[in-house]
């Protein structure tokens, strides 16, 4: 959809861009209450509300405006109405410091308060919010003057931003008249309209709505919440486009968005994110993604990713409405982590598998598909010996973050540390134990609940982790070696057979794990099947710019030539072993085992492969004959 070097060439055309946004300019104010300094009122006796600190920032149009000037365009231009009073000068001012050029930023004397969100802050949680400007009433004179500034500075812009949040805002009937005679009057223009409430009162533009909106603009009555399946987005998108006849953008939030065009309907995949995330903004942001990259002459897919890049960005900053910077979209883009087929992944009655097998079928393969490398995931996929190490990583990261504060911490905030961490696990589940600590050093910042001398770097926070997780683990190979339990409680069901299987029919093995390099290999071996291997074991090394899965795939495809990439499976049971493959082009097979029983199917196993991009899901390999079958073996 957008290669690193089309990407790389489209952030560098940016400077050479104009690009003006029209809209409701609103201004985020955020208050930190602090109740250590209250003191009770004297006028009316109740305790105040003590202001440690207050910040603003701006939103709604502003926040385009924003997003535009972070990415790099060249100039931007403001058009919008404020009130007589501080805040519209705050906002002038943020506009004006940030590089925007303000000439079309109008002052309205009486009946216009500058539009203001307050929001209080209270432990880092939003408290209700303090709303100016929902009694707003623009005048017409005010309306047709700014129609007017945008239409003398048209001949000078490559795009046009429409951005309505408001209802009070500046979207009369009287404003949307004047601007839909200046679309029809410039019909090669690039108008990108984004709207909150008024998604149809604008012909002649590029639309830029969520798949709820989509929905209600064809007869759709859901509410807010509701899920919108991928075939009602889709069916939205087709005949929005074909009332409008102008290209039509359908986000979807973390599912991605959908692009119809001239050339038809493309789907641009959601990002995965393994960092907290807030929201807020973000369609703000994927909006001036989209817009610049018009502006730059993109395509209207290649803009959707990019303002998909620019939103994977900016939801990673918390408690601000962010930006993101031409680095940090390259950083996201350059080698993005995506999610596959969500609605399958969510809804196993979609599941569609080989007759009278568990083999699901995500991906129909080639028929003359031949692996000649595999690639095996060892916990999970092979060796079941660290089952339960979750157990043990999530009370050792509840007590990290919580610190002293672990025996006494209320419920609430027990409970949103247990949620943290379950989601980070979930999400990291795969990647070597020694990224997972850097994120545990974060997640303990994040919650600032130890203070920061005492909170330690991952190699010592992945050495807590690995003294209990060892214990178990030793435990477990003293009774394979005294016979009390023998290799088949220890692997998953049928897997060493099929590493033979495989080893006796050519196909060159390979084992990639984030476990220490030590520790695999010496599980391998006591297991039995480090032999097949060859000598291609690979684990984690201490060093968490070195990935054991991300060489063993890099090593394989140097050895075999991109275009026989085909010719690769992996086989695991965490996502960045199926990720890493599908980006390479490999076969990604996902194993979503049941580590207790050492065989039949894990439902959440089963949802990330299919999210990372598995082709195929099965639960074991007790079926090995129609599996081996299927990858002409």
């Amino acid at each position: 959809m957008l290669t690193k070097t089309q990407l790389t060439g489209l952030l560098s055309h940016l400077p050479q861009v104009r690009v003006a946004v029209v809209g409701d300019f609103c201004l985020d104010v955020y208050w930190t209450i602090d109740p250590a300094a209250s003191e009770k009122s004297l006028e009316t006796g109740l305790p105040t509300r003590p202001v440690r600190g207050q910040r603003c920032s701006l939103g709604g149009a502003g926040n385009v405006v924003n997003n535009l000037i972070a990415l790099g365009v060249g100039r931007v231009a403001a058009f919008g109405v404020v009130g007589d009073d501080p805040f519209g000068r705050e906002t002038r001012r943020l506009l004006e410091g940030g590089g925007a050029a303000c000439g079309g930023v109008l002052t309205q004397a009486g009946d216009w308060d500058t539009p203001v969100y307050i929001k209080p802050l209270r432990e880092d949680r939003e408290e209700n919010r303090l709303d100016f400007g929902n009694y707003n009433r623009l005048r017409d004179e005010v309306g047709a003057t700014l129609v007017a500034a945008l239409a003398a500075r048209l001949p000078e812009l490559d795009a046009v931003v429409i951005n309505q949040q408001l209802l009070a805002g500046i979207h009369t009937p009287h404003v949307q008249k004047l601007l839909n005679g200046l679309f029809r009057s410039n019909p090669d223009g690039i108008f990108v309209y984004d709207a909150r409430h008024l998604a149809g009162v604008y012909d002649g533009c590029l639309l830029k709505v969520n798949d709820l909106e989509a929905t209600a603009l064809c007869g759709g009555t859901y509410e807010p919440g509701d899920a919108i399946t991928l075939e009602e987005a889709r069916a939205a998108a087709v005949r929005l486009f074909e009332r409008r006849r102008k290209p039509v953008f359908v986000s979807r939030g973390a599912r991605g968005c959908l692009v119809v065009d001239a050339d038809g309907l493309q789907a641009v995949p959601g990002l995965h994110i393994t960092n907290p995330t807030d929201t807020v903004g973000a369609g703000d942001s994927m909006l001036a993604g989209i817009t610049a990259a018009l502006a730059a002459r993109a395509t209207p897919t290649q803009a959707a990713t990019f303002g998909n890049f620019v939103a994977g960005v900016t939801v990673q900053k918390l408690f601000q409405t962010g930006t993101a910077t031409p680095a940090e979209i390259l950083a996201i883009g350059s080698d993005p982590d995506y999610v596959y087929a969500p609605e399958l992944a969510d809804d196993p009655r979609r599941a569609c598998h080989l007759e009278g097998t568990e083999i699901e079928v995500v991906e129909t393969l080639p028929q003359n598909v031949r692996i000649t490398h595999a690639i095996f995931d060892h916990d999970g996929t092979i060796s079941t010996l660290r089952q339960g190490w979750e157990a043990v990583m999530e009370p050792m990261m509840i007590k990290s973050i919580l610190g002293e504060r672990y025996a006494v911490a209320d419920e609430t905030l027990y409970g949103r540390v247990v949620k943290r961490v379950r989601d980070y696990i979930d999400k990291t589940t795969g990647i070597q134990t020694l990224t997972q600590m850097q994120g545990l050093a974060r997640l303990v910042r994040e919650f600032r609940l130890v203070p920061e001398a005492e909170v330690l770097d991952e190699h010592r926070y992945k050495a807590i982790y690995l003294d209990a997780l060892m214990g178990l683990v030793r435990e477990r190979l003293a009774k394979l070696r005294r016979g009390e339990l023998d290799v088949a409680d220890f692997t998953v069901k049928n897997a060493p057979a099929v590493l033979r299987r495989l080893h006796q029919a050519g196909v060159m093995l390979h084992l990639a794990s984030g476990t220490d390099q030590n520790d695999v290999v010496a599980e391998a071996e006591a297991l039995g099947y480090a032999p097949l291997f060859e000598g291609r074991i690979y684990g984690a090394m201490g060093d968490v710019t070195q990935e054991a899965k991300r060489i063993v795939l890099d090593r394989i495809l140097s050895g075999i030539g991109a275009d026989h990439m085909g010719q690769v499976a992996t086989f695991g049971d965490g996502p960045v072993e199926i990720r890493e493959t599908r980006k390479r082009g490999g076969v990604s097979i996902g194993i979503a085992s049941d580590e207790v029983r050492r065989y039949g199917l894990s439902a959440s196993k089963r949802s990330r492969l299919i999210r990372a991009g598995a082709v195929l899901v099965v639960p074991d390999f007790s079926q090995a004959d129609r599996l081996l079958a299927v990858l002409g073996c």
